[in-house]
């Protein structure tokens, strides 16, 4: 009985989250390009799912990407398809954990990871693990170690987006929420929850800092290109918002995008922009019939491009590497691979 409440709760969430996503895209103008015709689907082993978050490693190699049952697997050709890459302690000390059981269990359990990035000069993987804690795997793969679980005193509760500045080495990353785990992701939007943290762990030091506190849903995280500030997508403001962290200005903020949907997981598209992902997009045109699952958003903070289609219930990241775009998502069995003209 409790369960059916909650799955009832939880679907009257997403119907208003979704309303609130189509007055945000009235005003908005720009492209929409389709994804599903020339998608490659790379497929995930059963049963896991939920590619949530790329990455690629500094040979090129990937994508990298956590699943639903803790794993990071990685992405070697169709023909060999997803291999283990990295496993957390959990896969070991606690059998039904264990991958060759091959069981759908609670990902509380067994981790899950959600952003993650290289360093490119180590090769280290840093993975922000939504349970675990912040963990970082050494470029030979294999088991992840946990960096941290704590910052300033208070535990991570929902770590999600993350990012690594190339220059340092230093790991930006969110803590979604301090009320709300990630099972009830929904809940921070519908109950305004304003407890979230940007934080920094400095690879020098090997110290975790909070910037900044008290953030409306903090999600996505993206280091700019000259690193003077990182991007922060705030799911439940519908908006994109950059955090100065050297200059002038460091130590301020200020809104950078406003965008047609709750944004997810942003990656740079190698022109001074970004590829944000959306969760309950809705369409820039109000006859077309596909959602808006994505867009680009450029260094100036104007939304230029949008993609749609069918083929993910949602998107949860878009990485623009090698002519393609790569896209991941939380709730699909699969990655997919879309070559693009240069634009």
């Amino acid at each position: 009985m409790a369960a059916a409440a909650t799955r009832s709760l939880h679907s009257f969430l997403a119907l208003l989250l979704l309303l609130a996503a189509a007055a945000a895209a009235a005003a908005l103008s720009y492209e929409t390009k389709s994804i599903d015709p020339g998608l490659v689907v790379m497929t995930l082993p059963e049963p896991v799912s939920g590619p949530e978050s790329l990455a690629f490693d500094g040979r090129g190699g990937g994508p990298y990407s956590g699943v639903s049952d803790g794993r990071v697997l990685r992405w070697q050709g169709p023909l060999r398809g997803w291999t283990e890459f990295a496993y957390n302690s959990k896969h070991r000390s606690v059998a039904l954990c264990a991958p060759d059981k091959k069981l759908v269990v609670p990902e509380s359990l067994c981790g899950r990871p959600l952003g993650l990035q290289f360093h490119r000069q180590s090769g280290d993987l840093y993975v922000a693990d939504a349970y675990l804690g912040l963990l970082r795997v050494a470029a030979r793969g294999g088991l992840a170690q946990v960096v941290a679980t704590e910052a300033a005193g208070g535990p991570f509760n929902f770590l999600n987006g993350l990012d690594v500045d190339q220059r340092t080495g230093d790991v930006y990353f969110t803590d979604s929420s301090a009320t709300y785990r990630r099972s009830d992701y929904l809940l921070v939007v519908a109950m305004g929850d304003e407890t979230g943290r940007l934080l920094r762990y400095e690879r020098r030091t090997g110290r975790v800092g909070v910037l900044q506190a008290g953030l409306s849903y903090p999600n996505g995280v993206a280091v700019s290109a000259d690193g003077t500030h990182v991007v922060v997508a705030h799911t439940a403001l519908c908006e994109l918002r950059r955090y100065w962290i050297r200059g002038a200005r460091a130590g301020t903020s200020d809104t950078f995008a406003e965008l047609p949907g709750y944004p997810d997981n942003l990656r740079a598209d190698g022109r001074g922009g970004y590829w944000v992902a959306l969760s309950s997009g809705v369409a820039a045109d109000e006859a077309a019939a596909a959602p808006t699952v994505a867009v680009r958003v450029s260094r100036d903070g104007n939304v230029t491009e949008a993609l749609d289609g069918f083929s993910f219930v949602s998107v949860s990241e878009v990485a623009q590497r090698g002519g393609a775009l790569w896209v991941g998502s939380v709730d699909t069995p699969y990655a997919g691979q879309l070559k693009r003209r240069a634009s």
